[in-house]
């Protein structure tokens, strides 16, 4: 899904919400410009602007990475540790993605994610 499709969800999530673009901008921490645009489908997030815009509105990251097209849907287990690394702030986004490659190509070869497309064969 592209980048319109995260700003239309967005947009349903904060109505269903019964927020304003401004009151979401707020609770979020972000500008009310910033998120209009976000909405409109001129910007993309990153992965920490959709945390706090998940937490704003009381959803899970996990689902807005997913609407962006940062993540496949994935099982229970492997969304945890998945949303933990997108979720850290103390890591870089190159080193965010490097450990997803990573994760993701070790549950392939042991057999935990047999449609896992993303699996690269890195080694660590």
């Amino acid at each position: 899904m592209g980048t319109g499709g995260i700003g239309e969800f967005l947009r349903e999530q904060r109505r269903n919400a019964q927020l304003s673009l401004r009151q979401l901008a707020e609770a979020a921490g972000v500008s009310n410009p910033y998120l209009s645009q976000i909405e409109r489908g001129l910007r993309k997030p990153s992965a920490e602007i959709l945390q706090q815009l998940a937490k704003a509105l009381r959803i899970s990251a996990e689902t807005l990475y997913v609407r962006a097209g940062m993540l496949e849907e994935r099982a229970e287990a492997e969304i945890d540790v998945t949303a933990a690394i997108l979720a850290d702030p103390a890591l870089t986004e190159q080193q965010k993605q490097a450990l997803l490659q990573i994760y993701t190509s070790f549950r392939a070869q042991n057999g935990s994610t047999p449609d896992s497309g993303g699996a690269t064969g890195a080694t660590p």
